[in-house]
């Protein structure tokens, strides 16, 4: 980034400052306030420390590597320590691109971040930066300051039920952003996007399986603001010779095979989360059950159908997409295993991956949802040779839990 190191060291402390202060979970009221406030401290020190190390470690010998194009494919990865953004980052380090994650930590996982760095260690292949994709002045500098070659845009707020609660947040984030991003990407001449959508943007087809040419009508916030980034992207691509991929994922779950990389949401982030982090929490008895919410919905059992598909799949996807990029084209995929399976279905699975009997609470519906959408995954399979490999329930749910019982804390440390 641009600046002397020692000003990039100063925002960076404060970055994290701020991470720190309001990402911390303040639910526990029995202890004494000193107590309390002790440990703040010594969590954000140790988080100033951790994004210090982190960057000197990350970042290449001055002039070289991510400075300047040198043969190697420079991917910007947006989210990158997001749930889906780091087992992307994964993959393209494994075959041997340079990344540089950005993410601004509000629904990310330092911790992932330190676990890529691990994994790669050499100065020349990750690279990491805190920042806001809303801060369209650092945004520029950021582009400025790297030689990247293509973005993948994974950065966005994502649950259903929060976007009914706060529309606003969700445009500003999911669709300001994405044109904040456009317009950096316009100026300084990078050409390739792979971008995240979602399966939401169809809102409540008439028919099932989804395909690309279903007609879009969102249903909720999040939905509507992925489509209005879409619509964005291809209106653009019209006047350029921009090459994108739009890739529209069904219901993502599981975890790094090799147990790597998994699943972590932040603790007040629960309530919001993918069924399967709600399921591990019954089990471990972090709540007290698992939640169902509509069991009035026109489907086999009256739960909602989903189509879930492995994030692993669901990277391979990008991938895929990003070899196949054309320039002046914009392309759209859904990504999915093709089997809608049921609310009631999954639970069942989930209580055959955990040998656990989790209670289940059956309750109202949740605003927004929508009673069952899967896809055909024809079109990614005949363009771009793609197809979901993890396709049993169980066997991906008892993937995940192996990795969040060695994880019962996720990516944070245990309790000070």
């Amino acid at each position: 980034m641009p600046g002397s190191p020692l000003a990039r060291r100063r925002n960076q402390t404060r970055a994290s400052r701020s991470w720190t202060l309001t990402g911390m979970d303040y639910g526990v009221s029995s202890r004494p306030r000193s107590q309390i406030a002790a440990k703040v401290v010594v969590a954000c020190s140790l988080t100033v420390l951790c994004m210090f190390m982190l960057r000197q470690s990350s970042t290449a010998p001055e002039g070289v590597m991510f400075s300047r194009h040198d043969g190697v494919l420079h991917v910007l990865v947006t989210g990158g320590a997001g749930f889906i953004g780091s087992h992307a980052a994964l993959r393209l380090l494994e075959d041997n691109h340079r990344v540089t994650i950005v993410d601004n930590l509000s629904r990310g996982n330092l911790g992932a971040v330190q676990m890529l760095q691990q994994l790669f260690p050499e100065p020349d292949r990750l690279q990491f930066i805190y920042a806001d994709l809303g801060d369209s002045k650092l945004v520029n500098q950021i582009f400025a300051a790297n030689a990247i070659d293509a973005v993948m845009h994974f950065a966005a707020v994502a649950y259903v039920g929060e976007s009914m609660e706060e529309p606003l947040r969700y445009y500003k984030n999911i669709t300001a952003n994405t044109l904040i991003l456009l317009e950096a990407m316009k100026k300084h001449g990078v050409k390739k996007l792979i971008y995240s959508s979602t399966c939401a943007t169809y809102g409540e087809p008439e028919k099932m399986p989804i395909t690309e040419e279903t007609p879009q009508n969102p249903i909720n916030p999040y939905g509507k603001a992925k489509k209005m980034s879409e619509d964005m992207i291809r209106d653009y691509g019209r006047t350029t010779d921009l090459a994108a991929t739009i890739l529209r994922y069904f219901n993502v779950i599981g975890s790094d095979p090799k147990g790597r990389l998994g699943e972590a949401p932040r603790p007040e982030l629960r309530h919001h989360g993918r069924i399967s982090g709600a399921c591990f929490d019954a089990a471990m008895k972090v709540s007290p059950g698992l939640e169902v919410k509509g069991t009035d919905y026109e489907t086999k059992d009256g739960t909602c159908v989903r189509d879930y598909i492995h994030v692993t799949d669901l990277v391979d996807a990008h991938v895929k997409a990003l070899e196949k990029l054309k320039p002046s084209k914009v392309t759209i995929y859904n990504v999915g295993t093709g089997q809608g399976k049921s609310v009631k279905e999954f639970v069942d699975a989930c209580k055959a991956a955990t040998g656990i009997n989790v209670t289940v609470s059956y309750l109202e519906r949740r605003p927004g949802d929508y009673a069952e959408v899967w896809s055909d995954p024809t079109k990614i399979f005949r363009e771009l040779n793609w197809n979901a490999k993890y396709v049993d329930l169980t066997e991906t749910l008892a993937m995940s839990w192996r990795w969040r019982q060695g994880h019962p804390n996720g990516y944070r440390s245990p309790a000070l």
